[in-house]
Order: structure tokens, then C-alpha cells, then sequence
């Protein structure tokens, strides 16, 4: 081979691989520039589910903090409707107290009547008084606090009542307390 010819070849090869570099530097700017854009593109969505799981967070912490105070409202509104309706029981049994020129059964009557003015004010809130005596002991409704042997009657058979229970629907207000044959 020539001399010339020889600096072609290699003016050839240089050519190639300059043209090769020239091609991959153009292929790996866009590259480069789309990783960008991609990388931001994922940070603006990233941004934007932050931003968006702050807000929800606010929202719930809002709702919480809402629900309490309706819960507060309600009871209040509750607690003030109940008292309201035992207000004419107190104001009867301050009447009875203020009358202390009475006779002896004047003041039971009046007792007796304050009495019933209650258990009609708890039949009006729907409470009820439990009928246990003589019944199966149970220990959702019955507090035994006391057991006695009778041959009479069947175990866990209530057989006196120390303390009424009440019942509002089918939820206990109080157990009653009783004694049970054993």
C-alpha cells in the first residue's frame, strides 16, 4: 500500500469513530435532558401527592376534632333534657320539706306522691324497673351479694331484693342486687 493510501484508510477510521463520538454525544444529550424532564415531571407529581396527603390529613384532624364537639353538643343537649323533667320532683320534695306543720300521714302521702311523680318521670325516659324475684338469676341484669340453702326452691332462684335494677330498652342502668338460693 501507498502512503496514500494508507492516510486514507486512517483518515477514514478516525473519521468513523469522530462521527461515532459526534452520535452517541447526540443520543446521550437528549437522554440526559429527557431523564430531566422525567425527573421532574416525578417530582411534580410527587409534590402534588404530598400536597394532596397534607391536606387530607388537615381534613380528617378537622373531621375528628368536629365529631367530638357534636358528641359534647348531644350530651349536653341530653344531660339538660333529663334534668329538666326531675326539676318538678326536687321542686315537690322542697315543698314537702317546707311544710313542717304536717301531720304524720299528710307527710307520707306527700312522699308517697313525690314517690310516683319519679317512676313516672323514668317511665317517660323509657326506664323500666327490673322484675327479679322469684326468676332465674342472671348476671347480666342481678348482683348476688348474698346466698342462702332452701329446699323449696330451685339454685339460682332470686329470693329477696336488696336493690331494684333498671333497665333503659334492653341496656342494664343498674343490676339489681339480690340474694340467691345457693
Amino acid at each position: 500500500m501507498t502512503k496514500s493510501k494508507e492516510d486514507k484508510k486512517t483518515a477514514d477510521i478516525e473519521e468513523k469513530v469522530i462521527k461515532e463520538k459526534d452520535a452517541e454525544a447526540k443520543t446521550s444529550e437528549p437522554a440526559e435532558k429527557t431523564e430531566t424532564v422525567a425527573d421532574n415531571g416525578l417530582q411534580k407529581m410527587n409534590d402534588e401527592l404530598i400536597d394532596s396527603l397534607k391536606r387530607l390529613a388537615a381534613e380528617y384532624d378537622n373531621f375528628r376534632k368536629r365529631t367530638t364537639k357534636e358528641k359534647e353538643d348531644i350530651y349536653n343537649v341530653c344531660l339538660i333534657d333529663i334534668t329538666e323533667k326531675f326539676l318538678p320532683v326536687l321542686d315537690n320534695l322542697e315543698l314537702a320539706l317546707a311544710n313542717k306543720k304536717a301531720t304524720q300521714d299528710e307527710v307520707q302521702k306527700g312522699i308517697e306522691m313525690i314517690r310516683k311523680q319519679f317512676e313516672d318521670t323514668l317511665s317517660k325516659l323509657c326506664i323500666k324497673e327490673m322484675d327479679c324475684l322469684n326468676k332465674q338469676f342472671d348476671p347480666e341484669f342481678h348482683n348476688a351479694v348474698m346466698t342462702v340453702e332452701d329446699a323449696t326452691k330451685a339454685k339460682g332462684t332470686i329470693v329477696e331484693v336488696f336493690k331494684k335494677g333498671y333497665v333503659y330498652k334492653d341496656r342494664v342502668v343498674r343490676h339489681s342486687m339480690v340474694k340467691v338460693v345457693g
